[in-house]
């Protein structure tokens, strides 16, 4: 699957795809053992694309938390000005 595509779809179906991908590769482990899979790259793909989740999960992540902290050093900010004031106000 492409990381275009992937990057489209929401938290709740990457981590439905991400189940679904980890249970394919665990199918297409057992079948490499099993000497019954002749296309053995297979597994390649699908260890791919787990890592693109994952890669996206992480991103987004990340994505959030320096949102949020930009959002909690603009209170700070705001609050700081406001002491400042306050006190230049009782001068």
């Amino acid at each position: 699957m492409d990381s275009k595509e992937l990057k489209e779809k929401t938290d709740k179906e990457l981590d439905n795809l991400l189940k679904s991908q980890r249970e394919k590769k665990r199918e297409l482990a057992f079948k490499i053992s099993a000497k019954q899979l002749k296309n053995i790259r297979e597994i390649r793909e699908v260890k791919k694309t787990i890592a693109r989740i994952l890669t996206l999960f992480n991103q987004r992540s990340e994505k959030k938390e320096s949102l949020e902290g930009k959002e909690k050093q603009t209170k700070e900010r705001v609050v700081t000005e406001e002491k400042i004031k306050g006190k230049e106000d009782n001068k």
